[in-house]
């Protein structure tokens, strides 16, 4: 059990980096944030599209935890726990060390809840 929790740990773990680091592009990471306003195409008026980076980055990470642990559920809300983290860290909240171990935290989690 004991190591079954390890070995999901540490995938889970791989898998972060690769969402949270990896597969955020500096667009996404800046155009997630409410508080960056970004220029409009011209000819086009500004529209905040925060939400939509935002929840994008938030399902590739869910998406990939689900594909990874064939678990709908744990996919489900690690979109929503990373959307909600997310959300706080770009609002100052929370900094970025605080956010990373929050991720850290619904990771190790996730790992318990894989094999009870």
């Amino acid at each position: 059990m004991i190591a079954q929790i390890l070995i999901n740990f540490f995938t889970l773990m791989v898998l972060h980096a690769i969402s949270d680091f990896a597969l955020q592009s500096e667009a996404m990471a800046k155009g997630k944030n409410r508080h960056n306003i970004t220029e409009a195409p011209k000819g086009q008026k500004y529209m905040p599209c925060w939400h939509w980076w935002l929840s994008a980055h938030a399902l590739i990470s869910g998406g990939l935890m689900y594909l990874i642990t064939g678990n709908i559920f744990i996919g489900l809300i690690e979109t929503a726990v990373h959307f909600t983290l997310d959300f706080l860290k770009c609002d100052n909240r929370t900094n970025p060390n605080q956010d990373q171990a929050l991720h850290i935290l619904s990771i190790i989690i996730y790992s318990i809840l894989l094999v009870i």
